[in-house]
């Protein structure tokens, strides 16, 4: 039934304020981020007839009747509509409505069939029978005492959960978030967003400062508050180590804020000032100030850290310099050997000669406490860490490998033909990130192995050397060319610094094989700033296209078509799209859902989910986006890739099977932890490596384009690598050297020296 207040329909009424009650029949899109929501309802008008509806649908569920307030207006392509300002739910009238509603997916259980049977059975009671005496749901066939008591559960929660996205409706807060904030808090929800706004920025993932400072806008919490400046300083050093650095230097945080914030300078400095003052008791500071050396190498800066990133650079230069200082070896054996006869039979295991360098990082993983292996594509580290690990377990030492992705620890392991696991899965991190291993309880361990070190951030790096036992041997491998970590700190470039104490070898000679190789060839040429070759390779190749969006969607082409018809690669599980950013025509968003549509179709017989603008399916290629130390055995990580598996409506769940072999479920509500992976970006693919890569390379992403971006993605390639773009962006990104160093002090707290001001 519809309702329209007096005039609407006319010209001057379309402007007035109206009421239309119907059925949210589906939802066309939804965006998270701020609950803006196309939809159709249904308004019992007959004949089939939908009416679109747009705007503030903050949680609707299909199949749920709603009494919507508004405006009439219409859209110069899709005619007339209503747009929502706000709405509530009016449980359905009908047996039919009551099905639809209860088979929508609302409730975790209840799928159609169980609607239909439930329906049946209680009819119009349906609805009273599950609010007041759902243990009365067992009369339906079908329907046992486990799943009437999850269904009461669900119900439930349902109905907290709807109180508090009410609540939340009128600052746009994403139903997902809304999820959480009810998982966080349970019934104290709408009292911490009423009176502890900013909590939510540091408790709720999903939450940052603008948001939370919206909210607290919504409540009354004034502009100057300190509470709020606090959060703001707080958020901008989160910010800051989202970008990769450790701390911001004082007069760059305060410029910061004092642009996010819209507040005089003193106010700022004034809360800083007491967010580093000492607390009182046990309680941490807010943010901890201390003199560094500049990150350029100029006039030292007081750096403002957050608390755990300063704890984390104290704490990692600690423990390697420990382990390099002990009396304690637990390989001693390699102290008095002979490395002619050692080497001999190294050469009868692996049929080939070492190269000196090679010899060196041998000899030096094998004395030395902790080292460092760097090195190119081509150049010999893989082999190197082989020949270790040979070595090392010849005299029965206890060899870890660990690298920071899984699919970084399966070529370890086929390498080495030894078993290797993430870093992640070696210390069995705990809820709460929290790791079994640490200083306390170290690893058994005599040589501790961590490829693609330069993937390791300070935070992670940390958690891992505390876990090696004194006497140890500690060998870092990796490429310090490549992009730096996703997460704060750049350990790798912190431990190979001038003047640091941690032995290391660059090994420089490519081999002979390695050079008949395009993708390695052109990989050592972008490093050293030339223009790649493009003609006349059998796996390096230039589609060129300078419109960016024609580049876009011949990425796809080449991608989901003629790379699997040329060279019979499986698009999903052979080729990778690797994008220099997200947004934009040829960014990974966009290009994703062009790959879907290519590689995994909608189809009648596969059930999908909706959520916000993206589309789940059954074998969809998928990647983490944030990391959880609650999900999986030891925690799901960014950047963790796998297949959806399963996808189940009743249970509102979906199966992911990652690159570790781990089955993982996945909530509908926690959608917003995964993104598909048929391209992904360039950052996002470190560690990473697949039998093709296809790269667009256009100005539209001019800005990102950078030497180690480019040469990053490339040396991600084991045999094909396609270019599509322009020439002019692909010389842009080989030109441009990277934006200066991150703000890190780990190589100062390695080597430290005295801070003059």
């Amino acid at each position: 039934m519809r309702k329209e207040a007096s005039g609407a329909g006319q010209s001057s009424g379309e402007r007035q304020w109206s009421v239309l009650e119907g059925v949210l029949e589906r939802i066309t899109y939804a965006n998270e981020e701020n609950g803006y929501t196309v939809a159709r309802v249904d308004t019992g008008r007959g004949a089939g007839d939908l009416l679109t509806v747009v705007g503030a649908l903050l949680g609707a569920q299909v199949g749920e009747s709603l009494r919507m307030e508004g405006r009439w207006g219409s859209h110069p392509q899709y005619g007339k509509q209503f747009t929502v300002e706000n709405y509530t739910t009016v449980l359905p009238a009908t047996v039919q409505g009551i099905r639809r509603y209860l088979g929508s997916g609302l409730v975790k259980g209840i799928g159609p069939v169980f609607a239909d049977r439930i329906t049946r059975h209680f009819g119009l009671d349906t609805l009273t029978i599950i609010e007041e005496a759902p243990k009365r749901l067992i009369e339906v066939p079908g329907l046992g005492p486990k799943r009437t008591k999850k269904i009461a559960e669900a119900w439930e929660e349902q109905k907290a959960i709807k109180e508090v996205m009410l609540f939340l409706q009128t600052v746009q807060v994403s139903t997902s978030i809304a999820v959480r904030i009810y998982k966080k808090y349970g019934d104290a929800s709408i009292s911490v967003v009423k009176n502890q706004p900013y909590r939510l920025a540091a408790d709720v993932w999903g939450i940052g400062f603008l948001t939370a400072d919206k909210i607290a806008q919504s409540v009354g919490i004034p502009h100057d508050s300190p509470e709020r400046v606090k959060a703001g300083l707080q958020y901008a050093l989160s910010q800051s180590a989202d970008q990769g650095h450790c701390y911001l230097p004082e007069e760059r945080l305060i410029a910061d804020a004092v642009k996010l914030l819209q507040v005089d300078t003193g106010l700022v400095i004034e809360c800083l000032a007491e967010l580093a003052a000492p607390p009182e008791g046990d309680a941490d500071p807010g943010v901890v100030r201390e003199k560094v050396p500049a990150p350029d190498g100029g006039d030292p800066v007081t750096a403002v850290y957050l608390v755990p990133f300063h704890r984390a650079e104290l704490s990692l230069s600690a423990q390697v310099l420990r382990l390099l200082r002990t009396d304690e070896d637990r390989m001693p054996v390699f102290r008095d050997v002979v490395w002619d006869k050692a080497l001999d039979w190294l050469k009868g295991r692996t049929g080939t000669d070492l190269a000196p360098e090679q010899e060196e990082a041998v000899r030096l993983a094998l004395t030395e406490k902790v080292a460092v292996l760097t090195g190119g594509p081509g150049c010999g580290k893989s082999f190197t860490v082989r020949s270790v690990v040979e070595l090392a377990r010849a005299k029965r030492a206890k060899v870890v490998l660990a690298a920071p992705t899984g699919r970084a620890a399966k070529r370890l392991s086929e390498l080495t033909g030894a078993e290797a696991s993430t870093v992640h899965r070696l210390l069995e991190l705990k809820p709460g990130g929290d790791a079994a291993y640490d200083r306390d309880r170290p690893l058994d361990a005599d040589l501790v192995v961590v490829d693609e070190a330069s993937m390791l951030d300070l935070l992670l790096a940390n958690k891992l050397v505390k876990a090696v036992p004194p006497g140890a041997h500690l060998l870092f491998v990796g490429d310090v060319d490549q992009l730096p970590s996703v997460g704060a700190g750049e350990v790798l470039r912190d431990l190979l610094a001038d003047g640091s104490p941690v032995p290391a070898v660059r090994l420089t000679r490519v081999f002979r094989q390695a050079q008949q190789s395009g993708v390695v060839t052109n990989a050592h040429r972008i490093n050293a700033g030339q223009h790649p070759l493009t003609d006349g390779l059998k796996d390096f190749f230039l589609f060129v296209e300078d419109d960016t969006e024609a580049a876009g969607r011949l990425t796809v082409d080449v991608a989901a078509r003629r790379i699997p018809a040329r060279f019979g690669l499986d698009p999903r599980r052979d080729v990778q799209v690797l994008a220099p950013m997200h947004r934009g025509p040829a960014g990974a968003g966009t290009l994703n859902g062009l790959l879907q549509q290519m590689i995994t179709p909608a189809r009648p017989d596969v059930p999908e989910k909706r959520f916000g603008g993206r589309v789940f399916r059954v074998g969809d290629k998928v990647t983490q986006i944030r990391n959880n130390y609650d999900k999986g055995e030891n925690g799901v990580f960014n950047g963790t890739v796998g297949v959806v598996t399963s996808l189940n409506p009743d249970e509102q769940r979906l199966t992911v099977l990652t690159d570790e072999d781990e089955e993982v479920p996945y909530d509908f509500d926690e959608l917003d932890e995964l993104a598909h992976a048929y391209a992904v970006t360039i950052h996002r693919s470190q560690g990473s490596e697949y039998p093709a890569v296809v790269i667009p390379v256009t100005t539209g992403a001019w800005m990102m384009l950078q030497r180690n971006l480019l040469y990053t993605a490339v040396t991600r390639a084991k045999k094909l690598v396609v270019l599509v773009g322009s020439r002019r962006a692909i010389g842009q990104a080989v030109r441009t050297m990277s934006a200066g160093r991150r703000c890190t002090a780990l190589d100062f707290r390695l080597s430290p020296r005295p801070v003059e001001d």
